[in-house]
């Protein structure tokens, strides 16, 4: 007989999922007494810690040996051991398993539990069913390095299933169009790769034969090409690139806008204000972001989905400078340059990052307007 288990938090909402039972069942919903729910750091799932007083309320499920297997050791990756806890249902006692921090962990002040928007629970909820499924088969070094972007794929998951997708000149295919017989991931840190057997619908409308696909899954990403109107600059970043250097390119410093990867419970807009400051120390509001274009760079092969942007912003002369947080070895030089110089690099060649090509054609068609707004706006 299965040996029931007592979810918490953001895994009680995906229950019934086979990442979490297997063959096994959900049974009720119950309130757990004298404990309350903790975490060792930022962006972590919760684990019990006995708190006098408190309550906490979860589901209890019935799991299957391997599925409980998998279960201690997700929650190891948070530092958690298995342990039992004490169920009052309808006047009696059940002794159930559930997770603890162990004592040394423990904080000696408990604060009151976290609270998570839905949405943050959904995306918690994604990510967890992500790392039940890769954890048989992975170190846990390799879990942890994924869990962070685990749940920023999940976010990007969540934008994919909640933005328009119109079919004025395509058809209007859904995910249901495509039949899955088999996923794996063959590699798994902080990136991953899926690969699908799979068929899909075809314009005849049958299904294809089944085909194998394989992917690199990231996550959504911003750029960002700030533009002075009244000095008619632009400032761009230089780095050291992998991709360029793992092809052969004979010079693997690129120039491009500023970009980054999408945080799992920030909005695109928010991580390109957060960006800017970081990569090239500009301070923006929301309402200086143009949409230049929401994209996949490269959808046959990866999941990257990237929000461009031209930002209106005050490039006066000498603000470059090198920046970058040294928690991700960034080293980023920033360079001032005309509209005119921007283009001349791009016809050169020496200009080869996708998005900022991309952004300086949009602003090559909006340079006018952008820069007689900048001149009404300066007499007034």
């Amino acid at each position: 007989m299965s040996r029931p288990v007592f979810l918490f938090g953001p895994l009680s909402d995906i229950s019934a999922s086979r990442e979490i039972i297997g063959t096994g069942s959900v049974g009720q919903s119950v309130v757990l007494s004298d404990h309350t729910l903790c975490v060792t750091g930022p962006d972590v799932l919760p684990c019990l810690v006995a708190s006098p007083g408190a309550n906490v309320s979860g589901i209890v499920v019935f799991p299957d040996h391997d599925s409980l297997l998998k279960l201690e050791r997700f929650h190891n990756l948070f530092g958690a051991i298995a342990g039992q806890v004490v169920l009052q249902t309808h006047g009696q006692e059940s002794v159930v398993q559930s997770f603890f921090l162990p004592s040394d962990k423990a904080p000696h002040d408990v604060e009151a539990a976290p609270v998570w928007t839905p949405e943050q629970r959904q995306i918690m909820g994604m990510a967890s069913l992500e790392v039940l499924h890769l954890v048989a088969n992975y170190p846990l070094d390799a879990l942890k390095a994924r869990w962070p972007m685990g749940l920023a794929h999940a976010a990007s998951r969540r934008r994919a299933c909640a933005e328009p997708a119109p079919a004025l000149q395509r058809n209007a295919w859904t995910p249901e169009d495509v039949a899955l017989a088999q996923g794996k991931r063959p590699y798994a840190w902080y990136f991953s790769v899926a690969e699908d057997d799979l068929r899909f619908r075809k314009f005849d409308g049958e299904f294809s034969a089944e085909v194998k696909r394989a992917g690199f899954v990231m996550c959504d990403a911003v750029t960002v090409l700030p533009y002075d109107p009244t000095r008619d600059v632009v400032m761009v970043i230089e780095q050291f690139r992998y991709g360029p250097w793992l092809r052969g390119a004979r010079n693997p410093w690129l120039l491009e806008p500023v970009a980054g990867r999408v945080d799992p419970f920030e909005s695109p807009e928010d991580c390109a204000l957060r960006e800017t400051q970081e990569e090239a120390q500009i301070t923006l509001q929301k309402d200086c972001l143009l949409p230049v274009g929401h994209v996949y760079p490269s959808p046959g092969a990866i999941t990257e989905f990237l929000y461009q942007y031209v930002a209106l912003a005050e490039l006066p002369a000498g603000s470059e400078g090198v920046s970058g947080l040294e928690s991700e070895a960034e080293d980023i030089r920033s360079h001032i340059v005309s509209f005119d110089e921007l283009m001349n690099l791009i016809q050169s060649g020496e200009v080869t990052n996708g998005p900022l090509v991309q952004s300086a054609y949009w602003l090559a068609l909006n340079r006018e307007r952008l820069r007689a707004n900048a001149l009404v706006q300066g007499r007034g």
